[in-house]
């Protein structure tokens, strides 16, 4: 396999990770705007414990955490609280402390409904899979590089958000969150991140007409082959 096709393979995987991330675990199961047929969001819960590691709970609980004490004392990744570069860099960091206590899983995730891939118990460990995946297709020479670069990108677009997308670019919303549509071309949308603080549970994050969500057509062609549904109001473009 030639180093075109194998760089082309991985970002296919990495960009299939970001749109499971704001489709499934963000939007779905975190903010509960859509629901997803329970097949596609194992197939997407799948994807992201071979590629990634994350345990949706986890995730779950550090997101609304965040969302609970935005930017004040007490949110787990805030750049107005630890640094611009250190939550750039540092952002694994800051999830994996707080994704490790247990207090906060059990106050924001007493909703959480367990899949048939939390069932395999399986965990963090999955991401072994992953990488014997990569191995199986680019070989020894290749497939670990590939695999970590692919990872590390995973990382540093999700930290962006947390980072940059609370401190540069512009506001439609009175939320110290920002709007970069550049990062929401890498992130699927979640770049449109003023936006998402001013309408949480919206499933589109889009509010303007020069924005765009690149994870909303996805979601609207979910929803014409009835693998999932809508279950929040589309937020209003009315700037503060």
């Amino acid at each position: 396999m030639s180093i075109g096709w194998m760089l082309l393979i991985t970002i296919l995987v990495l960009q299939a990770s970001v749109l499971f991330t704001t489709i499934y675990l963000h939007r779905s199961l975190t903010h509960k705007g859509l629901r997803l047929h329970p097949v596609i969001g194992n197939l997407m819960h799948l994807h992201l414990m071979l590629f990634t590691g994350i345990i949706p709970r986890e995730w779950i609980a550090v997101h609304r955490k965040h969302h609970a004490y935005s930017d004040k004392p007490g949110d787990p990744h805030s750049p107005y609280l630890y640094g611009l570069w250190k939550v750039l860099f540092g952002n694994a960091f800051y999830y994996r402390r707080e994704a490790n206590n247990p207090a906060t899983i059990r106050r924001f995730t007493r909703d959480y409904e367990e899949d048939m891939i939390d069932k395999l118990r399986i965990g963090g460990w999955g991401i072994l899979g992953g990488l014997a995946i990569f191995l199986g297709l680019f070989g020894w020479a290749w497939g670990p590089a590939l695999f970590v670069g692919q990872a590390l990108l995973y990382v540093l677009l999700n930290a962006s958000i947390n980072s940059i997308c609370h401190m540069v670019g512009y506001r439609n919303f009175d939320n110290k969150a920002t709007n970069l549509q550049s990062i929401a071309l890498l992130t699927a949308g979640e770049g449109l991140h003023n936006n998402h603080h001013q309408f949480p549970a919206a499933p589109k994050l889009s509010v303007k007409r020069h924005e765009f969500d690149p994870a909303w057509p996805v979601i609207r062609l979910l929803v014409v082959f009835r693998l999932a549904e809508v279950t929040m109001p589309l937020p209003v473009a009315q700037a503060a």
